[in-house]
């Protein structure tokens, strides 16, 4: 019996060794890739965590800087982030903080340079959005209408489309391009809640150039009538 079974074990080890020695590479292999894919994501996990506290860090650090009110120290805060955290929604935040430190303090070649960063390599479409509209602002005050225009014409979330069609209202209208205007204030105004206190404006706009959004049209003459 004992023979039978040590017959029965080493016909069983041949067909292990064959079978690795067929499938053992391959087998390994696989291994090496799970186990490595696991660490790598396990590792990556780690990583975006502490990229995320470091960006936030810094992120401080720039809106010490922006109190301080130094254009360079700002610029070259702004430029380590840019360096050590392209992608971070931080870094994003911090571009649009420091465009509107550097706009509101007269620098608007250094705010239209944060912002263009922010609209060439921003990954967050609402930040990129905000930043189309406040950079043709900068544009509209610097009177490239067409440039301005340009920076509207894609790239803008669904949530900023009324914003962006009203910017692009007045643009027409600084262009005396009434028509064009009042199509662009029309599409502001459907897209706009009626609760929005935003729409009361471009209500007035509209009236000023001979629109009322909220006047009920007249219902079409009846084919008795016609006749």
């Amino acid at each position: 019996m004992a023979n039978n079974l040590d017959l029965e074990e080493q016909e069983q080890l041949e067909e292990l060794k064959h079978f690795w020695k067929k499938n053992g590479n391959w087998i390994s292999w696989l291994l090496i890739i799970v186990l490595g894919s696991l660490a790598a994501w396990n590792g990556y996990q780690w990583w975006q965590k502490n990229q995320g506290m470091q960006s936030s860090a810094m992120l401080d650090e720039v809106e010490k800087v922006l109190q301080a009110g130094d254009a360079q120290k700002i610029d070259r805060a702004f430029s380590d982030m840019r360096e050590r955290f392209p992608s971070a929604y931080t870094t994003q935040q911090a571009g649009l903080l420091i465009a509107k430190n550097h706009y509101d303090a007269g620098r608007t070649d250094q705010s239209k340079a944060a912002l263009k960063w922010l609209v060439d390599n921003g990954s967050d479409e609402g930040l990129v959005s905000i930043a189309r509209l406040r950079m043709s602002a900068v544009l509209v005050d610097a009177k490239a209408y067409d440039e301005a225009l340009k920076v509207l014409e894609a790239g803008i979330a669904e949530e900023f489309a009324a914003l962006a069609s009203d910017r692009r209202g007045d643009i027409y209208m600084l262009q005396d391009k009434k028509a064009d205007a009042r199509t662009q204030y029309q599409s502001a105004y459907k897209a706009l809640g009626e609760q929005s206190d935003y729409r009361r404006l471009v209500t007035f706009k509209l009236n000023a150039l001979g629109v009322n959004p909220e006047a009920t049209p007249a219902a079409p003459a009846s084919t008795e009538a016609a006749k």
